[in-house]
């Protein structure tokens, strides 16, 4: 088996002709590792992740990420086999407000072959349920697994979305801003716990972020694209704040 989890070559993205986002971007991510995609806005850290997703295609170059290989996009045997190894986790929670966390958590299952009995956990088997139940106790929220979605604060609806990506036991989890919509305090409870997690679990977490502090605290291993390129991709313990200043600054 390959150590890694995640190979990108020569990929290229571009939304209208003439104005690529990704430009020729190659990155190799190994099994059990926690890496932080960072940049400025608009330097294609979210499009990368959606593409490595296949949730966007590709312009040009191959991906090959947890054992499924593709050009562009993956086929529909390739995004079902990618789902049930992946859980992602976005910037803004997308929980369904009017129902509980539990049921939230519980969603997680959809496309892992549960069908309608994924929507709710009152639909949900017993198994799926307790898996769901156990996964908001490993971020914390076991007391909150009645609470509708829409009475959580900003950490905590994190939290859900977190046990949602969780809760089927991916291989790989990538997180895109995670931190982002939160305030400091709670920003980095939500890291450390990320961090904890990946541990924990022996998954690998890849994620993007514009905190500094963030990437050099909570990764192994910083990738920075500027301008659609790679212009960096080195070990934590080679790297200080001031080496990731120019990723965001100057020419």
């Amino acid at each position: 088996m390959s150590s890694s989890i995640i190979e990108v070559r020569r990929a290229q993205k571009s939304f209208a002709p003439g104005q690529p986002i990704l430009k020729d971007v190659n990155l190799d991510i190994r099994r059990g590792e926690r890496v932080a995609l960072i940049g400025a806005n608009g330097a294609g850290k979210s499009t990368l992740l959606r593409c490595l997703a296949g949730l966007v295609p590709l312009s040009a170059g191959d991906v090959d990420i947890l054992g499924q290989t593709f050009s562009a996009s993956p086929n529909a045997r390739q995004r079902k086999a990618l789902r049930r190894q992946l859980g992602f986790v976005f910037q803004f929670h997308g929980l369904v407000r009017r129902t509980s966390a539990l049921s939230n958590v519980v969603n997680g299952y959809l496309g892992q072959g549960h069908g309608m009995r994924a929507w709710h956990q009152m639909l949900a088997s017993h198994a799926v349920r307790e898996d769901a139940r156990a996964a908001l106790e490993a971020v914390g929220l076991g007391e909150k697994w009645d609470a509708r979605a829409d009475t959580l604060s900003g950490g905590q609806s994190q939290r859900v979305a977190i046990a949602r990506a969780i809760v089927h036991k991916p291989a790989l989890i990538i997180a895109d801003e995670p931190a982002a919509s939160l305030d400091p305090a709670a920003g980095g409870d939500i890291m450390t716990l990320f961090h904890r997690l990946a541990g924990a679990r022996g998954c690998t977490l890849l994620f993007t972020t514009h905190d500094m502090s963030h990437a050099l605290s909570y990764a192994d291993r910083v990738i920075a694209l500027k301008a659609g390129t790679v212009m960096l991709d080195a070990a934590c313990t080679d790297l200080t704040t001031a080496d990731l200043e120019p990723v965001f600054h100057g020419d």
